[in-house]
């Protein structure tokens, strides 16, 4: 079965335009997880503009029973405002999953993933450092990446298929395209070994198609959509909505 991680990112958003401590991540983590919620998703920046390191460590405390997912770019480094570097936060934290992104720091959110012919000399060295700390590692990837192999090959364990042009395409009345390119990688990824996971502007409109055409994704990451149905049905409920759509697409 697909499982949901929730990405509680935008809670942290919300408290920090206001500061102060409220609302609570670690809150909004355990109604996720109350609701039925298989993991929680974070994505720390160097900016510090939502996720902190603090909270990082909060949610790794508080989260027992499902699986911790820390997303990131490998290659920032640590810097004066207090953000440690993703491998020296995964080493402390020591998460159930590590998401790496090519995500620089001036983007908004994440919009393309790793070209893994020109990233991997740089990838392999990383990849092996998480792994060698029990932590699965997955590698965020385009719909149409070439040379997915090479993933295999950098021992990762999942690829993270990029699903924001899909739900573009989706919204526009046509996502069968993007559809098909969704499931020959996964197909892809998988007939190498790779598991494979998806995330991104994914929501309740377009996860039960997505699921019923694209083989064996063995988690879905949701934040942005998920967080702002919420606003009007409530955390409970809307991940209750998930759980019961990912489960109506496994029958279909």
């Amino acid at each position: 079965m697909t499982k949901l991680s929730v990405n509680v990112n935008k809670v942290a958003v919300l408290r920090n335009s206001r500061g102060g401590a409220l609302p609570s991540v670690v809150a909004a983590a355990r109604a996720c997880i109350g609701a039925g919620a298989h993991g929680i998703t974070v994505h720390p920046r160097p900016d510090l503009r939502h996720i902190t390191p603090a909270d990082v460590d909060a949610l790794a405390s508080s989260t027992a029973g499902v699986e911790l997912n820390i997303e990131g770019n490998p290659f920032a480094p640590a810097n004066a405002r207090g953000y440690p570097g993703l491998i020296a936060l995964i080493e402390r934290v020591r998460p159930a999953q590590a998401t790496l992104v090519p995500d620089g720091d001036a983007q908004l959110t994440s919009d393309h993933g790793f070209d893994l012919e020109r990233d991997a000399a740089r990838l392999a060295p990383l990849v092996a450092a998480i792994r060698e700390l029990g932590v699965r590692v997955s590698l965020f990837v385009d719909d149409d990446v070439a040379g997915i192999e090479r993933a295999a090959e950098l021992r990762a364990d999942r690829v993270e298929i990029y699903t924001g042009p899909y739900a573009k395409a989706f919204a526009q009345g046509d996502g069968g395209a993007s559809l098909e390119r969704c499931a020959r990688t996964a197909e892809r990824a998988q007939s190498v070994g790779l598991g494979v996971n998806a995330g991104h502007d994914l929501d309740q409109r377009n996860l039960t198609s997505f699921l019923r055409h694209v083989p064996g994704v063995l988690e879905v990451s949701i934040g942005h959509a998920l967080m702002g149905e919420a606003l009007h049905d409530g955390l409970d409920a809307t991940v209750r909505n998930y759980l019961r759509l990912i489960g109506a697409a496994r029958f279909a």
